[in-house]
Order: structure tokens, then sequence, then C-alpha cells
């Protein structure tokens, strides 16, 4: 049975939220509606850093275009696999993006006849929008890691998936004994798309994401294979749905639009750490 996360707390005082039909309240009378789509929006004005914080409308959709397509269907298996191991019980994704991987891991448990209480949180809304649409049996949130709206100790699996630890709020939100499973970049990875759009492709020195004082380590696996992209729309859809859009030239870009395929390698971490 998949069922919500329900131990949220009020983002503006930490109060406990509780939910009133269409409706998250605290005690001292902060309110946030759950919109049709079913997601709350839990990121205060004040918080925000921008107008529109977090991954675009077109960056969401190309990435949705480009997951569904199957290209990192092996990785979404093997996070799955993993998650649903020493018998999960509620799950957190820290930055989930459109949902491909909290749908993913949904899916297998359900499989598995396991139950699971599931959220996901993003600080673009968008994101959040479109996750939503594919399972409302879910907690989806608009909300920051840098101040997770959930209470200490309230998940014991969290999931940060391409995504930047906040190492200080992942240790509160999660149970003693909970755990932190991370996906990063390898060092080859999409290493043929880099080396089409950039002058130079420097080495990425191979260290790990969060500190070993606070984390230990308890599993490492490195997840390689390559994938061919068989249009320039799907090319594209890379590109854009990743920070090289933007961290490229307009040479390099152009290159890239030059292209009918391309095959590209996958290659990242997939990592287990506990609080120490």
């Amino acid at each position: 049975m998949i069922e919500p996360v329900t131990n949220l707390i009020c983002p503006l005082d930490q109060q406990p939220l509780q939910q009133h039909d269409m409706s998250w309240r605290c005690n001292s009378g902060h309110s946030y509606d759950i919109a049709k789509q079913g997601y709350v929006n839990l990121l205060p004005v004040q918080k925000k850093r921008s107008k529109d914080p977090g991954d675009s409308k077109a960056m969401i959709q190309a990435r949705r275009r480009f997951l569904s397509q199957g290209f990192y269907q092996p990785l979404a298996e093997q996070v799955a696999a993993l998650t649903l191991t020493d018998n999960a019980s509620s799950v957190l994704d820290a930055g989930c993006g459109e949902g491909y991987y909290l749908q993913q891991l949904i899916q297998a448990a359900e499989r598995q006849g396991k139950s699971l209480q599931v959220a996901g949180l993003d600080i673009s809304k968008w994101a959040v929008l479109a996750a939503a649409k594919q399972d409302k049996r879910a907690t989806w949130m608009v909300a920051s890691n840098s101040a997770m709206p959930l209470a200490d100790n309230s998940v014991d699996t969290l999931l940060c998936l391409f995504g930047f630890p906040t190492e200080a709020e992942f240790e509160r939100v999660l149970n003693p004994g909970g755990r932190l499973i991370m996906v990063d970049p390898a060092s080859n990875h999409l290493n043929e798309l880099k080396q089409i759009i950039y002058p130079e492709v420097k080495a990425k020195p191979e260290q790990l994401p969060v500190n070993e004082s606070r984390w230990s380590l308890t599993q490492e696996q490195r997840i390689s294979y390559t994938v061919t992209l068989p249009d320039n729309d799907t090319i594209r859809d890379l590109l854009v749905m990743t920070p090289h859009l933007y961290r490229s030239s307009q040479a390099g870009r152009e290159r890239a639009e030059g292209l009918t395929t391309l095959d590209v390698t996958v290659d990242v971490w997939l990592r287990t750490f506990c609080k120490q």
C-alpha cells in the first residue's frame, strides 16, 4: 500500500501541520492550500531567492520527454531495488524533480506488495506540479532542501538523486539508523556531450558528496552504460534538462544543434550513507 508522509511542519514556525480537507494548518493559524493537482506549496515568499526558483518549466518538460524514453531506466531500477531493501517504510525524495525516480520506486513497491509512505519535495513549482499529476497518493511539496517542512526523525530513507545535500537538514529529518541514498555523476558521465559543447572537458575530481565525519559510507556502486540518442530533439532535451545548457558557449550549443544522433555514456555513483 502506498500512503503519504503526513508528519509535516509549518515552514514559518516549525509547528506540526494537520490536514483539514484541502489545506494544511498549524496551531498558529498558518494555512497552506492543497492545489487541485495534489501538491502543497510550503515555500514562503520571504524564503524565495528569486521569483521562480529551481528548474524552469522548459527544463521540466525536456526532462520528462527524455526520461520517458527509458535512457535512465537501469539507474531507476537500481535506486528502487536499493531503497526497498531493509524494509524501508518511509521515503523522502529531496529534490524530486518531475517525480520520475519516485514513480519508479512506487511501482516497484507495488509489484513486491510492500507498504510505503512516500513524499517528494522540490523548490521548483513546475517540477512538483508535474510530479503530483502522476500519483496523488504521495505527499508532494514545493519546498527547499535547506529548510525541509518535515518533523525531526520523520523518515527512514532519504533520496538525493543528482541533487545538492544539505547535511544538517538531512540528519535532522532522518530517523536514527536511517539511510541517505545518493546518485552523483562519475567522471565519464555525459562525456560525449561535454566534448561537443565545451572547448575543453576538465577532469572531475572523485570525492564523496558528504562529510565523512558526519556520514558513514555503507554501500557504493558505480553504474556505467551507453545509450544512443536517436535524433536532435532528444539530444536537445538532454542539453536543456541539465545545467550544461547555461554553462556551454553559443558555439558549443550550435554544434549540438547540428547533431542527428549521439552515443552518450551514463556514468554515476550510487551510494548509501548512514549518520555517524
